[in-house]
């Protein structure tokens, strides 16, 4: 069983506390720490930092450090500020290691998020930043009840609406409870008046009928849908759908998927930038992007009781290697790749990043000739989930009843499943995300036009999606890789408790900065 499975288990079972719970005893909870703006007082003293990496672990410390008085330079392995906030639009090329090179064929206005793709409401810090930098930010639908519940030996592999599911697992679960509560078999735990006022909530909760029993009717339609709508004028009395059996809800395991919105980190209200992810990182790089150097592959990375030097090369040319110095550096460079650079720590900060390995992910972005989900499906945004290996299909929640074409999120692949596609060409990826895609929507084949997948693993200045600790690993090293070793600091979403995050990251960063701040104030 795969974690987020579990977690999704676990949710649904005994709700979404036991769930963040659960997700915090193995370091993936993302509430936000973040309790305002930081404050550098008592000037850099002259001082130098030297920030390897401009995504936002990299570029909130340079306009915060920069802000505070601090002389500071950015080295950054690609042409753009962002790191893993990336956004893929038509013209837009990448290559991937062993060489594959693709180039978006997408039609103006249409995009991927390869990388990050919503942001939580709970996310603090980076919300304070979209707000001071004016990024505009619109919904992002987590849940649409009108989606797809996809099982592979569900209901003869026939995609089933959510709230159909929702509904009868629900109600029929509501009707079990209230007939254990009808019977007395809860009186030792539960009071007379509170049986009363149970079975009024259940029959709330469940859609139950009159006599507590979740039944074809107005009650279970008004949650899972009419078999035939109401209507205006003659015939326009609406006919109750027929709920689906208990046994065979249960059965097709559907119910998993039911979870996921109330986890914490899914919760509405989630948001994203108007016209991609890259928003943030463009509003970064307008603050901050005269301190980057671009193109900078790191080599080495050296230090001494008098400061810190940084071997890198032209991340495209090789050549000649160059240097910078510093007084102090702050490393944002994945784990994944740092973890290969000569890097002059102690031996448990090197033990540390050695100890951390980065999770498989895959994300294919698929663009069709037309909106059919929305003009066929009636699906506005959200995401459908399934148990083949492409995991869900995400909806794209802006552009609604643009006419032309549109651009699913046709896969979002973790574990076992990410492996397998990465090791895959861009071309297959692609391929198989319309087969399997077209299970759920038969439309696919037919209005396919093109698509770009990208393999976390392949990406070459990043190795993997995110960091990926162990509760065994935090305990050995996490304090180590997160203490500043002489004048080197680590930062990133690697090193908080907010993994995979955008606000791990800015978390991560924005104590680092703190903490060197104070150092800088008192040697």
């Amino acid at each position: 069983m795969s974690r987020r499975d579990l977690l999704a288990m676990i949710g649904l079972v005994a709700g979404s506390g036991a769930s963040y719970r659960a997700m915090a005893s193995m370091g993936l909870v993302a509430e936000s720490t973040y309790k305002g703006p930081i404050k550098l007082d008592g000037g850099a003293k002259g001082k130098s930092v030297l920030i390897l990496g401009a995504g936002h672990a990299g570029s909130v410390a340079a306009y915060e450090l920069r802000k505070a008085g601090y002389k500071v330079q950015i080295l950054e392995y690609n042409e753009r500020v962002g790191g893993r906030c990336w956004t893929l639009r038509g013209g837009d090329t990448f290559t991937e290691l062993g060489g594959a090179t693709q180039t978006c064929g997408f039609d103006p206005g249409l995009y991927v998020n390869p990388g990050p793709w919503r942001i939580p409401f709970h996310h603090r810090a980076l919300l304070s930043y979209c707000k001071l930098f004016g990024v505009a930010l619109e919904p992002f639908v987590q849940v649409n009840y009108n989606a797809y519940l996809h099982g592979t030996d569900a209901f003869g592999g026939k995609p089933q609406r959510y709230r159909n599911i929702h509904a009868d697992f629900n109600g029929h679960v509501a009707e079990l409870l209230a007939k254990c509560t009808s019977q007395k078999k809860l009186d030792d735990t539960v009071s007379k008046e509170d049986t009363e006022i149970l079975l009024e909530a259940l029959k709330t909760w469940g859609a139950l009928d009159k006599d507590y029993r979740y039944e074809r009717g107005p009650e279970s339609s008004e949650r899972r849908g009419w078999e035939k709508p109401p209507g205006g004028g003659i015939g326009g009395a609406p006919v109750p759908s027929t709920p689906m059996t208990a046994s065979d809800v249960v059965r097709s395991r559907l119910w998993q998927h039911l979870a996921i919105g109330q986890q914490v980190e899914f919760q509405t209200t989630l948001f994203q930038p108007v016209g991609g992810m890259d928003g943030v990182a463009k509003a970064f790089q307008r603050e901050i992007g005269d301190l980057v150097r671009f193109r900078s592959k790191v080599t080495k990375i050296d230090q001494s009781d008098k400061g810190v030097t940084v071997t890198y090369v032209d991340s495209k040319t090789g050549g000649t290697p160059m240097t910078a110095t510093a007084d102090y550096c702050l490393c944002t460079i994945p784990l994944s790749v740092l973890s290969q650079i000569e890097i002059k720590v102690g031996a448990k900060m090197a033990a540390a990043i050695r100890a951390v390995p980065y999770e498989a992910s895959v994300k294919i972005g698929l663009q069709f000739k037309r909106r059919f989900w929305e003009e066929d499906d009636h699906i506005y945004g959200g995401t459908s989930y399934t148990d083949m290996p492409i995991r869900l299909i995400g909806y794209p929640n802006t552009g609604y009843h643009n006419s032309g074409k549109g651009v699913l999120l046709g896969g979002y692949m973790f574990g076992p499943n990410a492996y397998e596609f990465t090791a895959m060409s861009p071309a297959d990826r692609v391929k198989q995300a319309v087969e399997y895609g077209s299970k759920i929507h038969t439309q696919y084949k037919k209005e396919f036009d093109n698509g770009i997948a990208v393999g976390w693993h392949r990406v070459p200045w990043t190795l993997g999606c995110a960091g990926s600790w162990t509760e065994e690993t935090r305990a050995a090293h996490y304090d180590n890789l997160c203490q500043l070793d002489g004048r080197i600091l680590l930062a990133g979403e690697h090193a908080s408790y907010v993994n995979a995050w955008q606000e791990g990251a800015l978390l991560s960063s924005l104590n680092a900065i703190e903490r060197l701040h104070q150092h800088v104030q008192t040697h």
